[in-house]
């Protein structure tokens, strides 16, 4: 039997699990995460808590174990530096190493990267490490700017003008609190379009791209409220979206490649890994919104579920250098998914109740969880994640909605997503912005 090793406890992680305990391979699955994950431990020969940022921590564990390989759930091990130390005792990684994951952990960085092989799909920006001149940049944006906090947030790092900051005097005041915090940011002209997402397997000389999905960041039914790290994403049986047209997919996916390969010319480090690129169509094209070095959260229970081809050969030509030789498939239905989360979440979320659901829902994936006594206690971030599975999206998005219903607690959850009335409201938006 070969090692393999996930780090990370959260529905992702149970989408990665399920999928390398369901091939061919014979494999001994080994977890390392701060809390244990009742659904992953079911599949795992032993279950380590252990923070996933802690690289001595994990290096202690792994070296009484026989890996052969290691699977990074969550972004912030790779801020860490665990790919490196992992590498560097001769554990292969599904994961890049640090220093190419600052196209995450570093928005200045990526935007440096995009620079130098797809300028043209950056929006105008500047970065900050004081507040000095941030009025003056904000005026040349004529009110129309999002702010960014440059390191890594959870997905609650950036404000928008007109949505979460309504004056100058906000925003300088949001700017103000990051530089406080020892933080830098960035200002960026305020897109219009429609956001997407298309990750890609990446060996770092080759990219097989995944099916498009398109993420929903508010909090609330009707796009409003906080931002969160997701509350529920789509996908359509032909892998695209329906505001999107071929050329719109072939600039994306040649994006994901360009930057594959820039950073490799600018880092020395190829990148292995799940590249995830954050796109928004506008009437000047494809821009960037950001990049990720891992898969998205929701957006891999969606790619996951159909995904064909064996997980564990995929990560072997990841770390082989072979993804071309590698027929990668995935089946042509549509996939809708929506996270119960508990009640005031992001900002002020319920924590400690007992969550109720029924055991053998096989599209159900637990997130922030803690198994006490055999109670299920909700921790406080998104709970846990449904997904509807259909040639039809109306089917899949009726089945997600069943399954968040059935999970039982103080919970809630977007409704709207993946129904007729959003995905409609999206596509007229994106015809209003291009004035079709």
């Amino acid at each position: 039997m070969r090692g393999v090793l996930l780090v990370g406890s959260g529905a992702r992680e149970v989408a990665i699990a399920r999928k390398i305990m369901g091939g061919s391979s014979s494999v001994r699955l080994y977890c390392i995460s701060s809390v244990t994950n009742p659904q992953i431990e079911t599949l795992c020969h032993k279950y380590f808590e252990q923070s996933p940022n802690n690289v001595g921590g994990i290096l202690s564990v792994v070296k009484n174990l026989s890996i052969a390989i290691a699977i990074i759930g969550p972004e912030n091990p790779l801020e860490a530096g665990l790919v490196d130390a992992l590498e560097e005792v001769g554990i292969l990684c599904v994961g890049p190493r640090k220093s190419v994951a600052m196209i995450e952990t570093s928005k200045a960085f990526a935007r440096s990267v995009l620079d130098e092989c797809a300028p043209e799909k950056n929006p105008k920006r500047k970065e900050f490490t004081s507040v000095v001149g941030v009025k003056s940049f904000l005026q040349n944006l004529r009110g129309e700017y999002v702010i960014k906090n440059d390191g890594l947030m959870g997905g609650k790092g950036v404000k928008i003008s007109g949505e979460h900051l309504h004056s100058e005097d906000e925003a300088f005041a949001y700017a103000k609190e990051i530089i406080n915090n020892g933080g830098s940011f960035l200002i960026e002209e305020k897109l219009l379009g429609e956001e997407f997402s298309l990750m890609s397997f990446c060996d770092g000389n080759d990219c097989v791209h995944m099916p498009i999905v398109q993420d929903h960041k508010r909090a609330f039914v009707g796009d409003v409220g906080p931002n969160t790290g997701g509350m529920g994403t789509y996908s359509f049986e032909n892998h695209s979206l329906p505001f999107l047209s071929d050329l719109d997919v072939s600039s994306a996916k040649k994006t994901n490649e360009a930057v594959a390969l820039q950073l490799y010319k600018k880092t020395g480090e190829k990148f292995r890994g799940v590249l995830y690129g954050g796109f928004m169509l506008t009437k000047k094209g494809i821009k960037v919104i950001e990049y990720n070095a891992r898969f998205g959260d929701p957006e891999a229970m969606n790619v996951l579920s159909l995904l064909e081809t064996d997980f564990m050969d995929i990560c072997d030509a990841i770390v082989s250098e072979t993804l071309s030789k590698l027929k990668i498939s995935f089946a042509n239905l549509s996939t809708v998914c929506k996270y119960v989360v508990p009640k005031g979440y992001p900002t002020h979320p319920a924590m400690g109740f007992e969550v109720g659901f029924d055991s053998s829902q096989e599209n159900l994936y637990l997130g922030a969880v803690q198994d006490v006594g055999g109670k299920i206690i909700a921790t406080g971030s998104r709970t846990a994640a449904t997904v509807g599975i259909d040639k039809s999206i109306r089917v899949a998005e009726k089945l997600a909605e069943a399954g968040a219903r059935s999970i039982k607690g103080n919970l809630f959850h977007r409704e709207d997503v993946g129904t007729d009335a959003l995905i409609n409201k999206r596509i007229e938006h994106m015809k209003s912005v291009c004035g079709d």
